[in-house]
């Protein structure tokens, strides 16, 4: 298997995609937050310290994806033409379902910009209700899709 983020000696470099053709490129990735029915209960009340949980939670995702390069070292710094969020309650963890969609016109994916989204929204969430519940879990952050680029589309679920 050849990996792109190693050169010819294995040491780590940035892949080069100056000769990529632009291209319309989509990822959508998700993930879940279980909680206590109490922390639950207080974000659907809005009934929180330290403000609205979810607005916050939108706002983080939206800086996460944005903010991708700057935490994961191979990635490309990348000018993003879309973020949208979508949170969709699921009483019965009790807790929510977090997906981010991120879009581009460019010469690289954007999957790892829509997962780190979800990651830094979901861990705000985690933030803003750790004094009511400090065992909430993180659950299957991953990729839902991804249209655009050189290897083609991708959809959970199909083969």
């Amino acid at each position: 298997m050849n990996l792109t983020h190693l050169d010819e000696n294995k040491k780590p470099k940035m892949v080069d995609v100056g000769d990529k053709q632009n291209t319309q490129r989509i990822a959508t990735a998700s993930g879940t937050i279980t909680m206590s029915q109490a922390a639950y209960d207080a974000v659907k009340n809005d009934d929180t310290k330290k403000g609205p949980v979810l607005q916050t939670a939108v706002i983080a995702a939206v800086m996460g994806a944005k903010k991708t390069s700057d935490l994961i070292p191979m990635c490309h710094p990348l000018l993003l033409t879309s973020i949208k969020t979508d949170i969709e309650d699921i009483p019965e963890l009790p807790g929510f379902k977090l997906f981010v969609t991120a879009k581009l016109n460019g010469q690289t994916g954007v999957e790892m910009e829509a997962l780190s989204g979800v990651g830094i929204g979901l861990l705000t969430i985690y933030d803003m209700l750790k004094a009511i519940d400090k065992s909430m879990v993180i659950n299957d952050i991953r990729l839902e899709s991804k249209s655009g680029g050189k290897s083609g589309d991708f959809k959970r679920g199909e083969k």
